[in-house]
This record gives structure tokens, C-alpha cells and sequence, in this order.
């Protein structure tokens, strides 16, 4: 049997014209493909047969198509492009901006950069290495760098200018590489000498950031079928085994082209988004989707899941575990998940599912249960895969019903004193790897109970996830 080998094409900011896309199924198909899958970076993947090898890689030559062999050295820069128009309309930040700022880098990165509108909840914030949000600022954006292979984050303090997204990127890439015993999976980052290495290779004009980036509460919005907006349609598009077979691919780029439709889109989710579709139009997809058989309704609990790219395990331990929350009939609205079969590897969501050394998993979940936050906290160590779905279950449980205590504690208070702002809590939080404790949780892996005070901790407490001594622990506050 002939070896295969993986091949990945980045689609930068997440869309590629109908055309192009056309050319490279094309080219899969030549090179023995039936199919292709997108990646949690809005990337393309496909695989070809080792004596087709030669041929594909002069094709992908001849048509000037950069791909990448068995490898992903260089990320794709993922953004919240797909978003414009259809999940957000706030703000100064649109497709000519999106496009102005991918136009501009002459280089390919080598660390993963997210370009993403703070007003959205569909593109995660934090995943990449420099994490780009927009301000209320035009053309201006927060920057908050993690550093690579570690959950260490900075916020740069002044705001970034849109123009100046690729030279600052390009110029942070080189002090990180050259540098990679401080920057590089380290424990712990001097963000001060991070700061003063990256001036002495770029001049950064200091736009001072005068209100502090503010998440959003958040939603996932569902993502597939036909849905209207303004006078036209989108049409989105999942795939339950992330496959999505050339000949409907192809089928979409060739009605694209015909009726004018320029750009198809890529999601984080693994998905794809077809905008601009014309009324009178809606029925020549209809008929697409009718031709391939492709169901477009999934279910809410199914779609708000993200995995690693190219993970059969992981792909199988969601099936079973969205199989699970159906026969339970769960409610998991407001909610995202995670599966980590491979260390550091940078996804986020609000319930994380994590693979431990001893074939184990660790059930975590982020502070306030918001996915774009980078706190988390340990629910359950050492739980067996048979275990995993009722202990999820009981995790949701648990999320609503905290939902409903704030919001009883809210409706208590008299409407004039009831105040807009965010509200805020006081927890205790490791500097090294951001892991909070939070009082009304405790440490149930411990042996410590809800309701048990930072200050009644042993001396010799230690943080849960990296083993750091109590004192490492910093009060801080968080707002939600």
C-alpha cells in the first residue's frame, strides 16, 4: 500500500477566492484526494499518495499555490474576517481593513498570529501567540502576546496601529527565535526584557491604551444552514467527520464563479461560510445540498466543540461524548468545548477536556466559564475515559445553576442601585501559569472544599497544575 503524506495550504485571514480554492481541489484530486478538511486555523488539509508526490508538487509550482509537506512550521494567520456583516456589525473594523492588513506582510509567520474584532465571540481571542483585538480606537488594536508553548500572556501597553500589525509581528517573531531559551517554552518570561529587545529592533509609536479590553459575554452563534441578512443569504456549512468531499467543494466554486460570489470563508470550528448569496439564488444551492446529501441542521451541542487538527482520537472521543449529551437531552447554551489529546496546543473554550501522561483526562474550565478568558481552573484530575460524560454533565449542572445565582443576586438588588459596569471578583492567581484559586471552588483534587479562604491554606499548599508554592499565588482582580 502506497504511503500518504499530509498537505497543508494556508488560507490567510481565513477566506480564499472560489477560483483559487478551485484550482487546489483540483490539484488534490489529481493527486488521488477524494476529500478535504479544514483546520482549527482556518487552514486546508489534504492528503496525497507518495508516487503521486512528484506530480502534485509540480502542479502546486506551476499554479504558484505555497503549501506545506507533513509539517506546519508556518501557522496560518487566523482572523475574524468570516464574521463581517453576519455575526457583527459593531465598530469601525470591516472587510477593507481585514484585507489592507493581510495585503501587507511580506513574510510568512512562524508563530501564530490572531487578527480578531473584540465585539464577536466566534473567533477565539487568545489562541495565538500574538493575539491582536480591536479597540474602540479606529484602526488601533490591543496586543497581547503569549508566548510560544506556554500560557504565559503580556499585553503590550500602548495600542497598535493597523498598518503597523506586520512589522511589529515580524520584528517580535525574531526576538522570540533569537532568543528562544527566554521566550521559548520557558516557565517563566521577563515581559520587561521582551519589551525592552523588541524596541531596540522597532520603533512602536505609543498609543496609550486609556480603557482596558473588556471580553464579551459569551455565545456561540449557530453557524450552519441558510440564514438572512440584510437583502441576501449565507449558507454554512459542518462536517460531523470534518471531511468535505471534493466534488461538493466543487460544486460550490463553480456556482461562486457563476454568480459572482468572490470569496468562500473558513472557520475556526472546521466549517466553511459562503456569503452574498442572492435571493433568487437560494435554491441553486438548495439544489447543491440536495445533490450531495448534506445535512446543514445539526445540533446546537454538536457544534460548539473544538479538537485538534487531524486527531482521530480526538475526533472519536467527541462523537461519543456529543452522543452522550443527546441521550441526556443537555442544554450546553453559552457553553464551548475543548479536547487536548497533545500537549500545548493552544485551544481554548470554556470546559476543557485534557489528556494526561497516564491515558487519564483532566476535566478544567475557564474563570466564569468564558472561553476567551485565560484564567483556568481544575474541575477533576485522573478521570476515566468511561467517566467523562457524567462528569461534563454535572459540570454543566453546575454552570447554570451559578448562572442563576447571579442573576437572582441581581434581580435583589433595587433597580436604581443596580449599576451597567462588569461585575468584579477578588481571587488568588499563580504567576506562573495564571491557574486561579478561587474560594467558592477550593481544590476538590486537593482534599480542599468549597468555601475553604486563600488564607486558611496550608503553608505548603502547592498550585495544581505547575506545582508552584503558595506564595507564588498574587490577589488580583478579574471583571466578567
Amino acid at each position: 500500500m502506497s504511503a500518504h503524506h499530509v498537505v497543508k495550504i494556508n488560507l490567510p485571514g481565513g477566506y480564499v477566492s472560489a477560483g483559487d480554492l478551485h484550482e487546489m481541489l483540483v490539484i488534490a484530486e489529481q493527486a488521488g484526494a477524494v476529500d478535504v478538511r479544514f483546520g482549527n486555523r482556518q487552514q486546508l488539509y489534504f492528503t496525497v499518495e507518495a508516487d503521486r508526490l512528484d506530480d502534485m508538487e509540480a502542479d502546486m509550482l506551476r499554479d504558484g499555490i505555497d503549501y506545506e509537506l507533513d509539517a506546519d512550521e508556518y501557522p496560518n494567520i487566523m482572523s475574524s474576517y468570516v464574521c463581517d456583516s453576519i455575526f457583527t456589525q459593531e465598530g469601525w473594523l470591516r472587510e477593507g481593513v481585514y484585507r489592507d492588513i493581510f495585503d501587507m506582510f511580506r513574510h510568512k509567520p512562524r508563530l501564530k498570529i490572531n487578527i480578531v474584532d473584540r465585539h464577536q465571540t466566534f473567533v477565539p481571542f487568545f489562541s495565538g501567540n500574538f493575539n491582536f483585538i480591536s479597540s474602540d480606537v479606529s484602526n488601533y488594536w490591543y496586543w497581547y502576546i503569549r508566548y510560544p508553548k506556554s500560557s504565559w500572556f503580556y499585553c503590550w501597553p500602548s495600542l497598535i496601529y493597523s498598518d503597523d500589525i506586520p512589522l511589529v509581528s515580524k520584528a517580535a517573531e525574531e526576538v522570540i527565535l533569537k532568543n528562544k531559551n527566554l521566550f521559548y517554552d520557558v516557565a517563566e518570561v521577563s515581559d520587561q526584557h521582551f519589551y525592552d529587545e523588541l524596541l531596540k529592533q522597532i520603533d512602536i509609536p505609543a498609543q496609550a491604551i486609556t480603557e482596558p479590553l473588556l471580553l464579551p459575554d459569551f455565545y456561540l452563534p449557530y453557524y450552519e444552514g441558510f440564514n438572512k441578512y440584510t437583502n441576501k443569504y449565507w449558507l454554512g456549512i459542518y462536517r460531523r467527520k470534518e471531511l468535505f468531499s471534493l466534488s461538493f467543494l466543487k460544486d460550490v466554486c463553480r456556482l461562486c464563479i457563476q454568480t459572482r460570489v468572490g470569496q468562500i470563508y473558513t472557520t475556526p470550528w472546521k466549517s466553511v461560510i459562503i456569503k452574498d448569496i442572492g435571493m433568487a439564488l437560494r435554491n441553486d444551492w438548495g439544489m447543491i445540498l440536495d445533490k450531495h446529501r448534506l445535512n446543514v441542521r445539526h445540533a446546537s451541542n454538536e457544534l460548539n466543540w473544538q479538537i485538534e487538527d487531524l486527531s482521530d482520537e480526538g475526533l472519536a472521543l467527541k462523537q461519543q461524548l456529543v452522543r452522550d449529551y443527546e441521550e441526556a437531552d443537555l442544554r450546553t447554551y453559552r457553553l464551548s468545548f475543548v479536547i487536548k489529546t497533545r500537549p500545548k496546543t493552544g485551544l481554548m473554550g470554556a470546559i476543557i477536556i485534557k489528556k494526561q501522561s497516564n491515558n487519564a483526562f483532566e476535566i478544567m474550565h475557564t474563570l466564569n466559564f468564558n472561553p476567551n478568558s485565560k484564567e483556568y481552573i481544575s474541575h477533576k484530575k485522573n478521570v476515566e475515559r468511561a467517566d467523562l460524560s457524567s462528569e461534563l454533565i454535572a459540570l454543566c449542572h453546575t454552570y447554570y445553576s451559578l448562572l442563576l445565582q447571579d442573576v437572582k443576586a441581581i434581580a435583589t438588588v433595587p433597580e436604581e442601585q443596580q449599576q451597567p459596569q462588569n461585575l468584579q471578583q477578588t481571587v488568588y492567581e499563580c504567576r506562573f501559569c495564571k491557574t486561579v484559586y478561587d474560594s467558592a471552588y477550593g481544590d476538590t483534587d486537593g482534599g480542599i472544599p468549597a468555601g475553604t479562604e486563600f488564607a486558611a491554606l496550608k503553608d505548603d499548599y502547592s498550585c495544581p497544575v505547575c506545582e508552584s508554592p503558595k506564595q507564588a499565588f498574587e490577589l488580583v482582580a478579574r471583571s466578567w
